[in-house]
């Protein structure tokens, strides 16, 4: 269903010239849109792929000259990526799931299912599960007993739900994820190895043979509002409290949160971003990429961390945070030009060993 270009910015509260009536069918990148595309050229620097696209409408920067770029009609963003977020939800009518219950599912008879709910094929919902109003869950899902999912949740296919998962309102659950399976918790009869290192820096006393036994997960999981998880997450439930994520925090693919963990509101955390049991997280906190948060640490509201970074103390409130072991971002700039001087250095210190031998050298 295609759009109007004066419906379109009314969506993005944006300025708007031209055929306002013009109606188009999906956004493109400039070089490669047809006459019923959105020419995406929010920037001056995209201007050119204009010329080499068949474009009549585009997102444009502010006090572009539409007509003097050929087209028919524009919209005016001062902030493209901003305006891309009001787009692309205007765009995206997610994936095609039929109101109702699906003759494949599986609903346990004493599972409440909320008005305009639509249920896919294949789907598995267990007892005294609770779905809430316009939620919409796809193929191949399996939400166990207990288990209560929000208002106009998007739970996509092959999603595992785990038993008394509490999860609110419009959540987005990406394919593939795992919501509430078991922490990682074990325990020796006697004092580990680990143990040992632990408390004594590496130091072993000796070396025994162990055998490792379970500690069970009696605790679930926790999600508040406007949460996304991404592909393949997955988020273990707490020992004896349940692990919580707070409102509007976003996970992307591959992200691992450990047991009894707790992250604030409105955090963003990249792909395979791991965080070990029973560590906080603030609130708005950034962890890059493949970040890693060891067990049991604290780390402040607002806390940024670039890609790889390893965090293996507390960090206050407000540090941003790169490398491994984790500094400040410009101490780890510092060492890095300071390791890329040593090669120099080294040789430098040879030569000054080398005259100074030859100094010291008898006659």
């Amino acid at each position: 269903m295609g759009h109007s270009i004066g419906e379109i910015a009314r969506a993005l509260a944006a300025e708007a010239a031209g055929a306002l009536d013009l109606v188009i069918d999906r956004a493109a990148e400039p070089a490669m849109a047809g006459p019923h595309d959105l020419a995406l050229a929010m920037d001056a620097k995209y201007a050119g792929g204009l010329a080499q696209g068949q474009a009549q409408a585009a997102l444009l920067w502010p006090g572009a000259d539409w007509q003097g770029l050929g087209l028919k009609a524009a919209i005016f963003v001062p902030r493209g990526r901003l305006a891309m977020a009001g787009l692309t939800r205007l765009l995206d009518m997610g994936p095609l799931v039929a109101p109702g219950i699906h003759p494949l599912a599986v609903v346990d008879g004493s599972a409440v299912i909320g008005a305009r709910a639509a249920i896919g094929p294949f789907v598995n919902i267990g007892a005294g599960v609770q779905i809430g109003p316009g939620a919409r869950i796809a193929s191949h899902v399996s939400i166990a007993e207990g288990a209560q999912i929000g208002a106009d949740a998007l739970i996509m296919s092959g999603a595992r739900i785990g038993a008394r998962v509490r999860i609110g309102d419009r959540i987005i659950c990406q394919p593939g994820a795992v919501i509430g399976s078991d922490g990682f918790s074990f325990v020796t009869a006697e004092r580990s190895g680990v143990e040992d290192i632990r408390a004594n820096l590496g130091k072993r006393d000796e070396i025994r043979e162990q055998s490792w036994i379970r500690i069970h997960s009696l605790g679930s999981v926790v999600i508040e509002d406007d949460v996304e998880i991404g592909a393949n997450a997955c988020i273990d439930r707490g020992t004896i409290c349940d692990t919580k994520i707070g409102r509007g925090t976003k996970l992307d693919n591959l992200v691992h949160v450990g047991h009894n963990v707790e992250i604030g509101a409105e955090c963003l955390l990249c792909g395979q971003v791991g965080i070990a049991g029973s560590s906080r997280i603030g609130n708005r906190v950034v962890l890059g990429g493949q970040v890693g948060v060891g067990d049991n640490l604290f780390v402040g509201d607002d806390v940024i961390a670039g890609g790889g970074t390893k965090i293996m103390t507390n960090a206050p409130a407000g540090r941003v945070l790169l490398g491994y072991p984790a500094v400040r971002m410009e101490a780890h700039v510092e060492m890095q030009k300071a390791l890329r001087r040593l090669p120099r250095l080294a040789k430098r210190v040879a030569a000054l060993e080398g005259r100074s031998e030859t100094e010291e050298a008898p006659e």
